[in-house]
């Protein structure tokens, strides 16, 4: 897969996004509840942050999470009466890369459409975060694997075929705990990229 997004890549256009929105580490650390030394360690690229913590600090910030993705790109606006549809060929795919797991875009991005459809590889092991809410939805289907979803303090195994639909302001997280890479069709609102 050519070009795509690194969260390597974040740590500087987070300390440019901060610095231009005039908000020093301590006050968006307070608006986002994550540490000043954690964001210190994504800004210097010394710490990866996952996806939904980077979606509570673009909260903070006031930005979408595509604000940090600028290589991604994006489709123009349609007009009112025109169809809106996307074609994504496989060749084309943008992939994001967040703590070990990679994200393949599976749409490009048209203003207007809400969906977020991805292609997840998520591989065992890897740190559990804590349970968190974001506003939006998410529903999974897990193709090859396991995966361990925590949704509102109690656990769900899920192996090929299972799903998973929620609303995402619900406290959920995600681990893969088995011994090989877990592959699931995502589809999430907002868009994160």
């Amino acid at each position: 897969m050519s070009g795509g997004a690194d969260l390597n890549a974040v740590g500087p256009r987070l300390r440019r996004l901060r610095q231009e929105a005039g908000i020093s580490l301590r006050q968006l650390a307070q608006r986002s509840g994550l540490s000043v030394g954690f964001l210190s360690q994504v800004e210097r690229g010394l710490s990866s942050i996952a996806l939904t913590r980077l979606h509570e600090v673009a909260a903070a910030l006031g930005l979408s999470m595509g604000e940090f993705f600028s290589d991604v790109p994006v489709a123009s606006p349609p007009d009112d009466d025109a169809v809106v549809f996307t074609v994504t060929r496989a060749a084309e795919r943008r992939r994001v890369e967040s703590s070990g797991q990679h994200f393949e875009l599976l749409s490009a991005r048209v203003p207007g459409l809400v969906l977020e459809p991805m292609l997840v590889h998520i591989p065992p092991g890897g740190q559990r975060e804590p349970a968190a809410g974001h506003r939006g939805e998410e529903f999974a289907y897990v193709l090859s694997g396991e995966l361990l979803y925590e949704v509102a303090g109690k656990e769900y195994r899920l192996g090929p075929g299972d799903s998973l639909f929620l609303r995402s302001n619900t406290p959920h997280s995600l681990y893969n705990d088995g011994t090989e890479t877990t592959v699931v069709i995502s589809v999430v609102t907002p868009r994160h990229y």
